[in-house]
């Protein structure tokens, strides 16, 4: 396949033009044309940058890419390891952010949903980045759900504020989406789920009676990009495989 065909098949399934973000989506380095091998992971980290090259893949594809707002642009140091590596072994990089957290079936939170078993509803928040939904059954607490996140995200959530708190609806959004709590609280949900906390998050979730999970940045952000893999498999017939870099974040 051609990478230009690739990219585009890419951006219009990720709706790419319609959100600002603070990164470039879509095609962030050129490598060969013709398009083979793909690579995804999390973060286009050193670590699965050497795996591209080792495994003579033809693209690296990741949630968090290069070239965020605000950074230094100087080509020196991490950032010249990173990219030096890429154009030595001609070997491009594809990063899709919000695009991916918010798509309706591949997305981040989409997936989040799904493995947690969380009936979505609707949506809230930055251009609909925040999701809301249901747990169908009876008694589950916010302690309850923090064992589950435990056990299905593979990582030690925090807990913040009531736990013995009954959850019916919940908000959840991948990430680093703690600037959420209040507008998940306006929601009127039982339980606000996300991957960050910051200080605040500990006084909103004791005064609201909201609690707040923290379940991992990389923890909630694994399976957007895995989905992405195995689409780009089924539907395009590309050797597409997911490396999961362990981050315990």
């Amino acid at each position: 396949m051609r990478l230009d065909a690739l990219v585009r098949h890419l951006d219009e399934l990720l709706e790419t033009a319609r959100f600002k973000d603070y990164c470039p989506n879509g095609l962030q380095v050129e490598g060969r044309g013709e398009v083979r091998r793909v690579l995804a992971g999390v973060t286009a980290s050193q670590a699965l940058v050497d795996a591209a090259v080792a495994g003579n893949y033809d693209v690296v594809i990741a949630h968090h890419g290069y070239f965020w707002r605000g950074e230094d642009g100087r080509i020196t140091g991490i950032r010249r390891r990173r990219l030096g590596a890429l154009l030595a072994h001609d070997i491009s990089l594809i990063a899709y952010h919000l695009p991916l957290d918010a798509h309706p079936r591949l997305g981040n939170n989409a997936q989040l949903g799904l493995l947690m078993g969380w009936q979505a509803e609707g949506r809230f928040g930055d251009q609909d980045l925040g999701w809301i939904g249901r747990i169908d059954e009876a008694g589950v607490d916010a302690r309850e759900i923090a064992a589950r996140a435990k056990t299905r995200l593979h990582r030690e959530p925090l807990l913040l504020g009531d736990g013995k708190r009954q959850v019916k609806r919940l908000a959840w959004c991948s990430g680093g989406a703690q600037s959420y709590f209040e507008q998940a609280i306006a929601a009127g949900v039982d339980l606000y789920v996300t991957g960050e906390v910051s200080e605040p998050a500990t006084h909103l979730a004791l005064e609201s009676g909201i609690p707040y999970l923290a379940a991992g940045h990389h923890a909630t952000e694994r399976y957007g990009i895995r989905a992405l893999a195995a689409h780009l498999s089924e539907t395009l017939g590309l050797e597409a495989d997911f490396l999961d870099v362990d981050n315990p974040v």
